[in-house]
């Protein structure tokens, strides 16, 4: 269908990009530019931020969501490990706070946002290892937090659907927690960006081929072929033995065909996987509620299929 009628104007009036800019001027900009798209504070039942110590010790803050239901109930709660997009060197916990409570409420989840450290200050393998730590900080604190240890999925969007897939390929490889699923919201997943969509939708849709190469290389040092496959999870030998996924993809985004080769991927692995396209909406679309009401579809058929997979 065509491009959403509001982001169309949205980004005709962007301005022409420079390349002058630092990299702590970049992140002051899209803080300030993607929350001014958010619309209205989401309200939720409760709040809080917990410390945890990642995997060489570094303190990293975990902010938990609980949406009304949760709090009501006595009964454990499902929830999903959350990692915010921003291609591994942007954004920030308190950028993703109203994407958050939104997703909160639409899944009827508890939702646990994960700060893991940034490129190019911290480059991979650390944002893996952040988050990978705060997912299984919280299966050992389910209890404490009230949560159902059988019933916790990671997500993410973009950037962190790429820690979100990731961290299901070190799960399964090193033994570690039962992820239930994963949620990859338009997840960047193959550094290569070879892809049709990669083409078709490489500039003027918001995010650019270009940028993403950007941020390819400010998270990672290796290039090629010799890029581990934890940081680029389509590089992976193989997807089996993983949990099922939910996967949505923007019909005008860059990345579209790499979300949806991927369910492939693990579907041909015997890995349960439903994808869909998020018609007429482009990268980032988490951050448009206050946009567009086209931007509820994400959170909408999120919910509901996260809420679906984790029943009990």
């Amino acid at each position: 269908m065509p491009l959403d009628p509001h982001i169309a104007d949205f980004l005709a009036a962007l301005p022409a990009g420079g390349d002058s800019a630092s990299l702590d001027d970049i992140r002051r900009a899209t803080e300030r530019d993607l929350s001014a798209l958010h619309g209205p504070l989401q309200p939720v039942a409760r709040v809080e931020t917990f410390t945890v110590a990642a995997g060489d010790g570094h303190p990293l803050r975990v902010r938990a969501y609980w949406p009304e239901r949760a709090v009501q109930s006595a009964a454990p709660q499902p929830a999903i490990v959350f990692a915010h997009g921003g291609g591994w060197c942007l954004c920030s916990l308190e950028l993703y706070d109203n994407p958050c409570r939104a997703l909160a409420n639409a899944s009827q989840c508890v939702v646990l946002s994960v700060d893991y450290r940034l490129a190019p200050e911290h480059r991979f393998p650390v944002p893996l290892e952040d988050f990978y730590s705060g997912v299984a900080w919280v299966f050992a604190q389910a209890e404490r937090l009230g949560i159902d240890p059988a019933r916790i999925a990671v997500g993410g969007d973009s950037a962190g659907g790429n820690l979100a897939a990731a961290a299901c390929l070190l799960a399964r490889d090193r033994n570690g927690p039962a992820i239930a699923h994963q949620l990859l919201l338009y997840p960047a997943l193959d550094d290569r960006l070879a892809m049709d969509s990669h083409a078709a939708y490489a500039d003027g849709y918001y995010l650019t081929r270009d940028i993403m190469a950007f941020c390819w290389e400010t998270y990672l040092a290796e290039t090629g072929e010799g890029r581990p496959a934890y940081a680029a999870p389509m590089r992976t030998a193989t997807l089996e033995r993983l949990p099922p996924a939910t996967i949505l993809a923007c019909e005008y985004d860059p990345l579209r065909d790499e979300g949806e080769a991927y369910a492939r991927r693990l579907r041909a692995a015997a890995v349960p996987a439903h994808d869909e396209r998020l018609d007429g909406m482009v990268h980032g679309c988490i951050h448009m509620l206050g946009l567009t009401p086209a931007a509820e579809a994400l959170f909408a058929r999120s919910g509901m299929l996260i809420r679906a997979a984790l029943s009990a």
